[in-house]
């Protein structure tokens, strides 16, 4: 089995910065990637920021040069750093991984139970 936990969530001013964290834990073999996602109430979840196989990262147009994505591998940690927040990105966000693990080789896809961010304006 492998956990994600993401932290980092919490209330902010319009413009201002929070940086949300996820740490993987359990069983793991190896992750091959980690992401995030958010969802805002009636509305689909949306992919925020998530490498692609070639090295690069997919951001949604809405978060494209305020919010960037960083792995650290050796804490088994993702991070989004959100700058000049707006009321629009008001979201649960949630990490998402593919992780192989020890009771289960397969390539698997993982999810944290998500972290709340409010933004006033």
């Amino acid at each position: 089995q492998v956990q994600l936990v993401e932290s980092g969530g919490g209330l902010v001013q319009a413009g201002g910065s929070l940086r949300l964290s996820c740490t993987a834990s359990g069983s793991i073999l190896s992750i091959n990637v980690m992401g995030w996602y958010r969802q805002s109430p009636g509305k689909q979840r949306e992919l925020v920021a998530f490498p692609t196989s070639g090295g690069s990262i997919n951001y949604a147009d809405s978060v494209k040069g305020r919010f960037t994505i960083a792995r650290d591998n050796a804490k088994k940690t993702v991070y989004l750093q959100m700058n000049s927040l707006k009321p629009e990105d008001t979201a649960v966000y949630y990490c998402n991984a593919e992780a192989r693990s020890y009771s289960d080789y397969r390539l698997r896809d993982y999810w944290g139970q998500g972290t709340q961010v409010t933004v006033s304006s």
